[in-house]
């Protein structure tokens, strides 16, 4: 079975427990906190992937971070469950499928916008007015600047790209003077 197909099971299990709870949002966060604190520390990485090292050792291990970083119960049950199952090492993966699963059953997509430079508030409200009429759900913008495209815009909501770039309608005028 695949990663991501794994990763989508427990994100499917969390969500149904944090949205019954009303803690979806804290956990998410608790989480990626978590995936961080893995991702920065190459030993932690190590204990927890390592085959040779007891799974009593490995939970001795949770037990301290756990009892430092003092998460809520439902965060804690979820990596002692993911530490039970040899998955704690998935932890980055099954957060993209948790995020993916909360904002697919809140009606939300989320939009990557790529401009040249900074974009004011105004045009953004109106970016996300458009871009709900067009999607029918709510959506969550994440701005990326890449002065490449020399102006305009360039959207991508899952693996649609609306591409209003000068640097594209340049290379679209230049490959009708050429061909």
């Amino acid at each position: 079975m695949s990663v991501q197909t794994i990763a989508r099971r427990y994100a499917a299990a969390l969500a149904d427990v944090v949205l019954a709870q009303g803690e979806a949002k804290e956990v998410q966060q608790e989480l990626q906190q978590w995936e961080e604190l893995l991702q920065s520390n190459a030993n932690l990485q190590e204990v927890f992937r390592n085959p040779t090292i007891a799974l009593d050792r490995k939970r001795g291990v949770l037990k301290t971070l756990l009892e430092r970083a003092k998460p809520r119960p439902t965060t804690a049950n979820f990596l002692k469950v993911l530490l039970q199952n040899q998955r704690l090492t998935e932890l980055p993966e099954i957060n993209r499928k948790f995020a993916d699963t909360l904002d697919v059953r809140a009606g939300m997509v989320a939009a990557k916008v790529t401009t040249a430079g900074p974009v004011p508030d105004e045009i953004q409200t109106r970016l996300i007015e458009k871009l709900a009429a067009v999607t029918q759900k709510k959506v969550r913008l994440n701005f990326e600047q890449d002065p490449e495209i020399i102006g305009g815009l360039v959207t991508r909501i899952g693996s649609t790209v609306y591409d209003g770039s000068v640097r594209s309608q340049l290379d679209q005028i230049k490959e009708r003077m050429t061909g």
